[in-house]
């Protein structure tokens, strides 16, 4: 559903008279956790089909008022998209490539027959917020403020057909350090019963039914002593797929990294990233289908040296361990590899500030 305002739109700002006092809000970024606290304001804008885009704000933080005949409610027509605000030592306040969340939000509007927001209104609107709530940009290390801009079907209507009435937000929420006492090596539980998405269906839309459809294998892999659970291909039941929220990336002895491709698989930003950094130093890079054996062979035999996930929230996570009902591939007790630590102190580096930002990836929200 292709829906743009022909130019962009305007923002009102609405200040929060209830906005936390300094004291307050220190003593959250101290200990900010994730997705538990939330910034002082919200970013709205209105979509009908009568009018397309319209009455973007800024307005103060609190809780949506929505009918109990809400579409979204009852046939989840929604998407969402996550990423972060880093605060650099000289105290500016920059996004990460935000134009690809833009043009991700829109692939997933179209799936799930939303309209599209205009990517310079998505990366505007993540902009007002973080400009309007920049002390809320916590600058201790690997700290962020992680963005939650999301759509909704609004419309009060039990009939089953996109909506004529929309909402788009951001929200966001202080994020603290995901690995607080250092990158720690994880084990991964092999869901059999259960398929993330199936052939033709949502899996390539970030959408809230795909993390549902996640939550009960996730609850297998927490039983397993597991911290995520791992699909396969819901045709041939072989075919890695993606773990509950993130990316897989196998690394060969000879350097090749390869990754998963699937029609239902989430494109992913920071995948995309981090391949980019590995053929700037020459490695070789393979987006196709990879089995459950070759993954299982290749760690036996040694070719395949490394494997770690990767993500938004974690950046990279680096696999120790594959575990499945009758198997195990690898060891809990093995290191993370040397590429992939070195890949993730890289991507970090760009995303603080560290070191040169050789593709541009990085837009300035606040000076």
């Amino acid at each position: 559903m292709t829906t743009t305002t022909g130019f962009p739109l305007r923002f009102e700002t609405t200040p929060s008279a209830a906005a936390r006092a300094d004291a307050e809000r220190e003593v959250i970024l101290a200990d900010p956790g994730f997705g538990k606290h939330f910034t002082d304001h919200i970013i709205a804008i209105d979509w009908s089909i009568e009018e397309g885009w319209h009455d973007a704000r800024v307005q103060p933080y609190g809780p949506l008022q929505l009918d109990p005949a809400a579409s979204v409610l009852h046939y989840g027509q929604e998407i969402f998209e996550g990423l972060k605000a880093y605060r650099h030592a000289d105290g500016s306040v920059w996004a990460f490539r935000p134009e690809r969340n833009a043009a991700r939000l829109r692939k997933s509007a179209q799936r799930m027959a939303l309209p599209e927001l205009p990517d310079e209104d998505f990366v505007e609107s993540i902009a007002q917020l973080v400009r309007t709530d920049a002390r809320w940009v916590p600058d201790a290390p690997e700290t962020s403020l992680y963005l939650r801009p999301f759509m909704i079907a609004n419309e009060s209507f039990l009939g089953v057909r996109s909506a004529h009435r929309v909402g788009y937000y951001v929200i966001a929420s202080p994020a603290g350090a995901y690995f607080a006492n250092g990158v720690a090596p994880v084990s991964i539980w092999l869901s059999t019963e259960y398929s993330r998405a199936g052939k033709g269906g949502t899996g390539a839309a970030k959408t809230g039914g795909n993390y549902a459809a996640s939550l009960l294998p996730q609850e297998e892999a927490y039983a397993n002593g597991c911290a995520q659970v791992l699909f396969l291909d819901s045709v041939e039941g072989k075919y890695i797929e993606e773990l509950g929220g993130m990316n897989v990336v196998l690394v060969y002895r000879d350097g090749t990294l390869v990754t998963p491709q699937s029609d239902s698989i989430l494109e992913g930003i920071t995948r995309d990233s981090i391949l980019q950094l590995a053929r700037d130093r020459g490695h070789a890079v393979e987006e196709r289908p990879v089995t459950l054996d070759e993954w299982r062979e290749g760690v036996e035999s040694g070719e395949i040296a490394e494997v770690f996930a990767c993500g938004t929230a974690a950046v990279i996570t680096p696999i120790a361990l594959l575990k499945g009902a009758d198997f195990s591939v690898g060891s809990e007790d093995a290191p993370a590899g040397e590429l992939t630590m070195s890949l993730r102190e890289e991507l970090t580096d760009i995303q603080y500030g560290r070191r040169p930002d050789p593709h541009g990836w990085m837009t300035k929200l606040v000076d």
